[in-house]
């Protein structure tokens, strides 16, 4: 598998092939395509598993609490890089680049949330901050009326759906 990815690049890889070469450094002297099969049977996708709780994950046979725990860490590094890329650019220039932002942040939540984010003159995130969780249908805010604010506020309420 290895082999594949260095000749042919990670784009030519299934999903759950990925998954097996994270998984064979993670499981080394096993045969891990039975785990990543099982985590895409359970979870759906790789940004299922990446979401999913450590307690759901350790319920996979053959993903203990330090392999959970790896997938964690990837999940953070994931979410770490797309928050990263946003601040990069020059400016969240458009509504899709600041729904793919939310998108990302928020594509597993069970729970809805009430974010708020803000925004300098030139639309960069300054900050993305959670003010309130909720239900599946139903976030209460109450904002601090102390917090300092930039110039431009874009608030967001998401509803995950079912």
């Amino acid at each position: 598998m290895r082999g594949k990815l260095l000749k042919r690049g990670a784009a030519a890889l299934a999903d759950y092939e990925v998954l097996e070469v994270i998984l064979m450094a993670f499981i080394p002297r096993r045969d891990v395509k039975p785990i990543s099969k099982a985590l895409m049977a359970r979870f759906g996708s790789l940004s299922g598993i990446l979401a999913a709780p450590g307690i759901d994950l350790v319920k996979i046979e053959g993903i203990g609490e330090t392999v959970a725990a790896y997938i964690k860490a990837i999940a953070e590094l994931q979410s770490r890089a797309s928050r990263e890329e946003i601040r990069k650019r020059p400016a969240i220039s458009s509504w899709s680049a600041l729904i793919n932002y939310v998108r990302t942040e928020l594509q597993h939540e069970k729970r809805e949330q009430f974010r708020v984010l803000f925004l300098d003159r030139k639309n960069q995130l300054i900050a993305d901050e959670i003010m309130g969780h909720g239900t599946v249908d139903h976030a209460p805010v109450y904002p601090p009326r102390d917090r300092p604010q930039g110039p431009r506020i874009a608030s967001l309420k998401p509803n995950p759906g079912p």
